[in-house]
């Protein structure tokens, strides 16, 4: 739904709402899985999958979607680093 004047958006609709962006967050916050020292951006990636909070996404939206909530994917802190 549009508001009057709104001119229509390019692109689809976002398939990843904000419940999934809080749920990705928290799980780049909790420990990496077992025989891997840390979160990868693909690991989220899957893991998002393998959880249902998304159909598909790419590591690269993993990154967006970290970035976007003030964590850096490379930032030691959240615990996850690009590769």
């Amino acid at each position: 739904a549009r508001a009057l004047g709104e001119a229509p958006r390019r692109g689809g609709p976002r398939r990843f709402d904000g419940a999934a962006r809080a749920a990705l967050t928290a799980l780049a916050c909790t420990p990496a899985p077992l025989g891997h020292s840390r979160w990868t951006l693909r690991l989220l990636a899957d893991k998002a999958v393998e959880l249902c909070l998304v159909e598909t996404i790419s590591h690269e939206t993993v990154g967006q979607v970290l970035k976007k909530t003030k964590y850096s994917p490379s930032a030691s802190s959240t615990g996850a680093w690009a590769q």
